[in-house]
């Protein structure tokens, strides 16, 4: 359905996951190039889990402040097809990485309150998407997948002049009310699937496309 919710299940760590996630009805795949979270992963198991994704699925790596070195490596061995930048990287930075490697960038602005809107409509100008997450705590150890949501008010009826993705404490059961709430044609979700912390649980996807609104298959 052209008109289907787009859902992205961040934080795969395993070919079993990947498998689920692409037959239920997933279009982007995520993986965490981050040390601290618990869905990171080393560059060769994620070239591995990246090669056995089906065609016609995005495949996103998600970084945190990373360096050129650093991405060089990164791209070098997984095959990619957008990079999501989580941490503090400015408009500038953005601008940059998307030339210097000619992939789409999504860029994760976290929004606690209204201050935080203007940078949404800064990123917006050099990114290809924006991901509107929740703001971690102040002493939170990730910048994303801490199972948060923030008050979707603050975005209802906003608009960018590229597309946006909604994450931060997304369910299966509070996803439909996100997306009636917002507007979002496309959302993001990682601890709200799993087990455990980094355990995707097929189930739990498969409720959230369905209740997403999303192409759910069987």
């Amino acid at each position: 359905m052209s008109d289907s919710i787009r859902v992205k299940i961040c934080g795969l760590t395993s070919p079993a996951a990947i498998e689920a996630a692409a037959r239920l009805g997933a279009s982007y795949l995520g993986f965490v190039f981050f040390p601290r979270s618990p869905r990171h992963l080393e560059i060769e198991a994620a070239r591995a889990l990246a090669m056995a994704v089906p065609p016609g699925l995005a495949k996103v790596a998600l970084t945190v402040d990373a360096d050129d070195a650093a991405l060089d490596a990164l791209l070098d061995r997984v095959p990619i097809d957008m990079l999501q930048l989580h941490g503090q990287e400015s408009p500038d930075r953005v601008a940059e990485l998307r030339a210097r490697f000619g992939l789409p960038v999504m860029k994760a602005v976290g929004v606690a309150d209204e201050a935080d809107l203007p940078a949404l409509a800064d990123h917006a100008r050099v990114a290809d998407q924006i991901l509107v997450d929740a703001k971690p705590p102040k002493d939170a150890a990730l910048p994303g997948g801490n199972g948060l949501a923030f008050d979707w008010r603050l975005i209802a009826g906003r608009r960018w002049p590229v597309p946006w993705m909604l994450a931060g404490g997304l369910t299966p059961d509070n996803v439909a009310e996100a997306i009636a709430l917002t507007g979002a044609r496309q959302v993001d979700v990682s601890s709200g699937v799993e087990s455990a912390p980094g355990v995707k649980d097929e189930a739990l996807m498969g409720r959230f496309i369905a209740a997403a609104g999303g192409k759910e298959k069987t």
